[in-house]
């Protein structure tokens, strides 16, 4: 009887232990539930000002849409990332084998991704610092196109013959890119090749005629319309047809004036040669 007692006792001591610990957990449990279901409000509050507040900025500075996004995106991610961890840490589980694992993740998916994450920086790269822009024509890889979308991690153009190319950004933040939009006016350079003999006179007077009737073609000071010779070829005299215009009249100007110049310098009577080569036969006599 004495050591069923004994028993029951204990049991009942270890009950009452166990279920005082048990409320004493309860209430840390719940005091720190309640502090990080504050800190999630407080958080996501803060998390929306500092998203208005950039977007404002973003807004008044005039940032392209495509980096505006990018940023809001990013911004959203690591914020509440930071969030996340903080509210894992007041309910008092161990953060450092998160941080650990996102760690070891981030390195794996890096080195997998390297590729990718090239371009994303180069994407960020080409939007921050605007080498060219959406209708900008441009030569790069290759390639030469109208810009119609710069993403994230490609930029699209259209080519002349309406041709969709994606381009990499990576490559077009770190390699060589012609843009031909930048510039208010361009040069046309035309060349013009007759055969020797031909008067210079004559076919400068051809050019400049073309010239005043082109009214694209601009005759202001510093973009003054030239056609010097600028060689003499194995068959031919060079000229070149050198003008100025806007850049949206370039392609106008290049292909009209390539043409007219034909059919002015033929209608003329200057002759425009082929190549070709001149064989001399001398035959030699032997007398026996």
């Amino acid at each position: 009887m004495q050591e069923v007692e004994i028993g029951s006792l204990l049991t009942k001591t270890l009950s009452e232990q166990a279920m005082e610990n048990l409320a004493n957990y309860a209430m840390s449990f719940g005091k720190n539930l309640l502090a990080a279901i504050v800190i999630y409000m407080a958080g996501k509050f803060i998390i929306e000002k500092v998203l208005t507040i950039v977007r404002k900025m973003m807004m008044k500075r005039n940032v392209e849409l495509s980096l505006r996004t990018f940023l809001d995106s990013l911004i959203n991610i690591t914020m509440h990332f930071i969030l996340a961890i903080a509210i894992i840490s007041i309910l008092g589980i161990e953060t450092s084998s998160f941080v650990a694992l996102f760690a070891s993740a981030g390195v794996a998916i890096g080195m997998a991704l390297s590729g990718t994450l090239q371009n994303f920086a180069g994407g960020v790269m080409i939007l921050m610092f605007k080498p060219y822009k959406v209708g900008d024509y441009i030569e790069a890889q290759g390639y030469s196109g109208t810009v119609r979308q710069i993403q994230i991690f490609n930029t699209i153009i259209s080519t002349p013959g309406n041709q969709t190319i994606i381009i990499p950004n990576g490559g077009l933040a770190t390699g060589t890119l012609k843009n031909y939009s930048t510039a208010m006016f361009r040069r046309v350079d035309i060349n013009v090749e007759v055969a020797y003999g031909t008067k210079t006179d004559d076919v400068r007077a051809v050019l400049n005629k073309i010239i005043e009737q082109d009214e694209r073609i601009m005759k202001t000071e510093g973009y003054e319309p030239t056609t010097p010779m600028t060689s003499m070829g194995a068959s031919s005299i060079v000229f070149q047809f050198r003008v100025w215009c806007e850049s949206k009249h370039y392609w106008g100007v290049l292909f009209d004036n390539t043409e007219k110049i034909y059919k002015d310098l033929t209608d003329a009577g200057i002759e425009i040669p082929f190549q070709q080569v001149d064989v001399h036969i001398k035959q030699n006599y032997c007398d026996f």
